[in-house]
């Protein structure tokens, strides 16, 4: 019987130390959030950080008032990780959640919580801007540009 127990406790350890592996290999949970809350945060004055990752082209076209512009998009060189370590002291500096704001809410998104991650950054405080730019549907709320 207690060898039964024994090879039972192992192998759940070793499911969840494989689970764990996975997650980080093919890529964890992110958390997201849709642009319905997104609306309400922005309307309600809710305190977030809006990490910003478009292209220079597309943060003038259009962005959130108050975003943090970093222009790191895709965030996969060294060169695009250097411009979120410039804004990494006041992310730091902060206890406030963060808005992850990228084109199309995809891969460069998750790059950019990822990389975050690494940083020291609490996971629990980052969001991922569903469908990103591109699938916000509330304009009225968007600083366009020329």
């Amino acid at each position: 019987m207690r060898r039964i127990v024994a090879l039972t406790l192992v192998l759940a350890v070793t499911l969840a130390a494989t689970a764990a592996f996975a997650a980080n290999l093919f890529g964890g949970n992110y958390q997201y959030v849709a642009p319905g809350d997104f609306k309400k945060w922005l309307e309600t004055g809710k305190k977030v950080q809006i990490v910003d990752i478009q292209v220079p082209a597309e943060f003038q076209q259009h962005h959130f008032k108050g975003a943090v512009q970093t222009n790191a998009f895709p965030v996969k060189s060294a060169e695009d990780k250097q411009k979120l370590d410039r804004v990494l002291p006041q992310l730091t500096a902060s206890r406030e959640e963060i808005v992850i704001v990228c084109p199309r809410g995809g891969g460069g998104a998750k790059n950019t919580y990822d990389y975050l991650k690494g940083k020291g950054i609490a996971e629990a405080r980052m969001h991922i801007l569903e469908d990103g730019m591109q699938g916000w549907p509330y304009q009225a709320l968007v600083v366009q540009g020329k």
